[in-house]
Order: C-alpha cells, then structure tokens, then sequence
C-alpha cells in the first residue's frame, strides 16, 4: 500500500485526533520531500491571535514522520521508529495559512540502510520548516528519530 495524501489525512482523523480536528493536512509526499499544511483559526490558537505552537509541532513532525513511515513502508523490513528528541525556534507569528516542508527524504534512506546493515539502532535528525503565505519562515523545527530493525 502507498503512501499518499489522503491516506495520511485519513490516518490523522483516527489515530491523531488532535492534530486533525486543529487542521493540520497533508499535501504532498514524495520520494524526499513532505509538505503539510495548517491554517491560523480560532481552534488553533494562542493568547496572542497566532498558531498554538504545539499545532505547529503537530504539522511539522507529521512531514518528517510521513516520510519515515514511506520510506520503512518501501523497505519492506520491520523497523521501529520514535522521536527521541527535537527543538524549535519560532521567529514570526503563525498567522494565516502556514505550510510545513521536509526535504530530507535521502538521510532516512541511509539511516535505514545503517540500521538494517549493523543490526544497531539509528539515529537521524530531520528539519521541517513552517512558512507563510508570504513566503516568510514563521518556526524552524528539528526531529530526533531513533530507527531500529525489528527481530
């Protein structure tokens, strides 16, 4: 089964309520590239009239998470995959739409193959970038993700 847009949203609505229900929807995924959208409404905000910095979050592990599950799900082998660490910085207020992007799908192919060649658990960081409708980056995120081949 492939990994698309729609099934991801799907997957969204049943297993990641939250992150649904605040809007957060896929786009696009490709062989190295993830985009995920979310906009700025009510259910989704701060105090302050912009996104809540954890939907952020939300939209901005889901295109880094996408695309390790594509990439495992392509493999064929059995591999766990959790977040270990990440970190953010935010550097304008999330208003309107915002749209998540990872292009880092090539790191996770070698993460994979060092995991499935040593037997050892991987680690890989992954980025996702959230801009704005003009063209301005609003939060800059990074991921922590462990890969180890299942037994």
């Amino acid at each position: 089964m492939n990994i698309s847009p729609s099934k991801l949203n799907s997957f969204l609505m049943f297993k990641l309520p939250a992150a649904y229900f605040t809007g957060v929807r896929t786009k696009e995924i490709t062989n190295n590239s993830c985009k995920v959208i979310v906009k700025h409404r009510w259910v989704n905000q701060n105090p302050f009239k912009s996104m809540f910095w954890a939907v952020q979050g939300m939209a901005a592990e889901l295109t880094t998470g996408a695309l390790v599950m594509k990439k495992i799900r392509e493999n064929g082998k059995k591999i766990s995959m959790l977040v270990a660490s990440n970190n953010a910085s935010f550097s304008k207020k999330a208003t309107g739409k915002i749209t998540f992007t990872c292009t880092e799908g090539g790191k996770i192919d070698e993460a994979i193959r060092q995991a499935i060649e040593s037997g050892e658990g991987q680690t890989v960081w992954l980025n996702s970038k959230g801009i704005n409708e003009e063209g301005v980056e609003v939060s800059d995120f990074n991921f922590e993700w462990t890969l180890k081949v299942k037994s």
